[in-house]
């Protein structure tokens, strides 16, 4: 639970409003939240321009390249908003489309080969490539979050929750829980030999 609260009960109605404020959002037309988002993207740039700032788009995945692409739809071209870009880390197909959207090709500060024998290859998704990692690296701060990893069991913070999805699946567990000393305590073993990122 934040310090910003008193109490739990005054969290939890805090994250029920913030729930119902999302259903709503979700809720608008597209074309009311195409217009939304227009408005920001033209609030964002003139409040740049007041601080005599310049403003460009760091485009990766889905996201930026969607939201590029709305910018270059409102008129703003690339000499006003250039669109940015380590695309050597990508796969083949996004570079095509970071080719066609114009991005600015930067150098990243390790090559995909790098990265790939040093980090090794990405698990599934971030998520659960941070939580392992987080088993990988206990320290004393993140005591609490391992056994909530392990576990699926919450303090206080996540309100008591036995069953939280701050849990890693069976499937990982089975795999990576041994990373853990709790977890070895439960009879998960740790993999001979692991590479993981969270890239």
């Amino acid at each position: 639970m934040s310090k910003d609260f008193d109490s739990i009960e005054e969290y939890k109605r805090h994250k029920l409003e913030k729930h119902e404020e999302m259903v709503k959002k979700q809720s608008v037309p597209y074309a009311a939240k195409v217009r939304m988002a227009k408005r920001r993207i033209r609030q964002w740039l003139e409040e740049c321009d007041a601080k005599g700032f310049n403003s460009h788009v760091s485009v990766g995945g889905l996201d930026s390249i969607t939201l590029c692409a709305l910018i270059r739809s409102m008129g703003y071209g690339p000499e006003r908003v250039p669109a940015i870009s380590a695309s050597t880390l990508e796969d083949i197909s996004i570079q095509k489309v970071h080719k066609e959207l114009g991005c600015i090709d930067v150098k990243p500060l390790k090559s995909k080969v790098n990265i790939l024998q040093e980090e090794g290859f990405p698990i599934l998704s971030k998520k659960i490539a941070n939580k392992i990692w987080t088993l990988a690296h206990p320290t004393e701060d993140n005591k609490t979050v391992r056994h909530a990893i392990i576990t699926g069991e919450c303090g206080a913070q996540g309100h008591f929750a036995t069953d939280s999805k701050m849990q890693l699946p069976k499937s990982y567990l089975k795999i990576f829980g041994g990373l853990d000393e709790e977890g070895r305590k439960l009879g998960y073993r740790a993999p001979d030999r692991y590479q993981y990122s969270t890239y």
